[in-house]
Parts: structure tokens; sequence; C-alpha cells
């Protein structure tokens, strides 16, 4: 199988998925297989959401869309067009998927195939039914594929080299594990958003999708702000009101209750409009339905801040003020050369 074939292949896989890129589900009577998967997958993603509360339809299906529009001829050509793909002899290629949002090992799983590889999946038992069945029939309308993927729930012992993504204590435990194989091996990572005060309307509401699509679960949702001195936070709860109906999701509002609990009889100091908290606080994971802020007094010394830490910042939201800054709204919408921890993984695959 040569790469036009797999690339052909992935862009057909786009195809199929983009008739669920809605919540209502929309049948294209052109797609190959549909006949056979179509009705089949429906159920997967009702099965997804009963197994995991967190991926209701509606966060699967915008995961689905996501993936639906960077499965395309011309975005994967502009993503691999730097590389050479030639003389590559196929390895075994362990991944160990996190399931904190769907399909998040997904572009991990691309980049093994499309790099020529065979790829065992250990996933998540958070998010085990949509890439298994996406593998059937990515299988189908390639049939060189067969043979290429396996889905284990066992201990990992046959594989050449390892993609592995957890906390920052299974990490640990992947780098004793895996110290004898190539690996990439990735840890726990925030993201946060810079503003200044002067930001619109319409960036507020942006910003507010960076911060609660897939609940905050993310590591490129923003569960950190930093704020100049004296900022008033009223644009701020304005911008994000829209979102408020998330605390009918009863997971969401669970854990709004319990935090919101803990934090007052701890006598912290908190602002909330019902369905959010913010926090001073200069740690940069903040649980569920909370938000930490900092203030910053000089932008520069913010920046080198940033800088000094930057192996555990994902993503930085702001109106242009770092080099590598990503525009409000924009957090979940990652180019296939946006890659996980700035580690590129079709350079290691190559590699092999």
């Amino acid at each position: 199988m040569d790469l036009q074939q797999r690339i052909n292949a992935f862009v057909k896989l786009g195809e199929f998925i983009q008739q669920f890129s809605t919540e209502s589900f929309k049948t294209n009577e052109n797609i190959t297989g549909n006949d056979l998967f179509f009705d089949g997958f429906k159920h997967q993603i009702k099965l997804a959401h009963e197994h995991n509360g967190w991926f209701t339809k509606e966060n699967i299906c915008f995961s689905l869309n996501g993936w639906s529009k960077s499965l395309t001829d011309v975005s994967i050509n502009e993503w691999i067009a730097k590389y050479s793909f030639n003389d590559i002899t196929p390895k075994k290629v362990a991944i160990i998927m996190a399931g904190n949002i769907p399909l998040v090992g997904f572009h991990d799983f691309l980049s093994v195939l499309i790099s020529g590889h065979d790829v065992v999946v250990r996933q998540s038992s958070n998010d085990k039914h949509l890439l298994p069945y996406l593998a059937k029939y990515l299988e189908h309308i390639e049939p060189a594929f067969k043979g290429k993927i396996k889905f284990t729930e066992e201990k990992l012992t046959d594989f050449d080299a390892v993609i592995a993504t957890g906390s920052d204590n299974t990490a640990r435990y992947f780098e004793h594990y895996f110290k004898g194989k190539p690996s990439i091996i990735r840890k726990n990572r925030n993201s946060v958003a810079i503003l200044t005060g002067e930001e619109t309307d319409e960036e507020m509401k942006s910003l507010s999708e960076d911060i609660f699509r897939y609940y905050g679960l993310g590591c490129r949702n923003v569960s950190k702000l930093f704020v100049p001195n004296g900022y008033n936070f009223d644009a701020f709860f304005k911008g994000v009101y829209e979102w408020h109906p998330i605390i009918n999701q009863h997971k969401y509002a669970n854990n709004y209750d319990y935090n919101k609990a803990v934090y007052i009889m701890s006598e912290f100091d908190l602002l909330e409009n019902g369905f959010l908290m913010i926090k001073e606080d200069t740690s940069y994971s903040s649980p569920i339905a909370t938000l930490f802020y900092e203030y910053y007094n000089d932008i520069n010394a913010l920046k080198q801040q940033l800088k000094d830490i930057e192996n555990n910042i994902q993503c930085i939201v702001s109106k242009g003020i770092t080099d590598n800054s990503v525009a409000f709204g924009q957090t979940q919408f990652p180019q296939l050369w946006n890659y996980a921890d700035n580690v590129d993984t079709i350079a290691f695959l190559l590699k092999l």
C-alpha cells in the first residue's frame, strides 16, 4: 500500500464521519459503505454517551466535525508535504490513549498509519467505542489496512515504539516501563489566556468556547486567565453567559456544587455567576466548573514566566501577545501540523 492509497482512505473516512458532524445526522448517498456502517456508527455514538456521560452527542459531533474538516485531500497533503516517506520499513507502534475527550487519540492513530507503520492501540476505558468502529470502516474501504490495526486491552509486549499519553504520575511509569523503546511520553498540560481589558464582546464570547467545550476536560481548554491589575470581570462574565445552559448537565452541575461547597467552607474568595466560579490562584490546572486567574503588572515579565514553564503549557490564547498565541475561540480547532506538546509525531515515526 503506497502513500497515496493511505491518503485516499483517510479522505474517504473524513467524508464518512462528516455525515455525523451535526446532531441531526445527514446521510450522503455517495459515501462508500454507508449501507454497512452508517446505522452502526450511530449506535456507537449512542453507546459512547451511555458509557461516559461527559461524551454528549453534541461534543461527539463537535469532535467528528473537526476531524471531517481535517481529513481532506488538501489538508492532509499540506500536512505531510515537508516529509519524505520513501524507504519506510513498517514497524509496530503502540499507542496508549487518554480518554478525556472523544477521539482524543485519533491524531496519533492517523500519524502512525499515514507514515506506513502498523498500530497497536490500547484505549482508555472512557473512550472505547468510536475509534474501533472507524478502524473497521477504514479497513473496509482500504483492505490493505487489514492486519495493520490492532486494539488490545492486554499488557503491551510486542511493539517497536510507543506513544503514550497520561498524567504526570502515569508518565513516570511509562518512562520507566518503556525506557528501552523509542517513545513519545505526554504529561499533563494546561492552556491559559492572557487578557488586557481591551478585548471585544465577540472575543470574550469566543473565549468561552475555549473554556467550556468538552466541559473543560481537554488540555487545549483554557483553565487559567492572566489579567492586568484592577481588571473588571464584568465583560468576561457577560461574554461567557451564553454557555449558562451547561449547568443543566448533571455531571457538570455536581462538580460545580461540590467545588463551590469546598471553596465556601475553606473561606476562599470567589466570583461566580451560577455556572462558573473564578478564583485567584497561582496553579494552572483548575477543577471542573472553576477557572483560576492571576494578576500581572508587566506583560513582558508574564511572557517570560510562561516561557519558563512552556513544557507545561499546551495553548496560550491572546490577541497576539506571544509569538505562538492561539486566537480566541480556536483552541479546539488545531490543524494536523499542530502537534500535541509541540513534539513532531511524524518526524519521530519516520526515524524508526
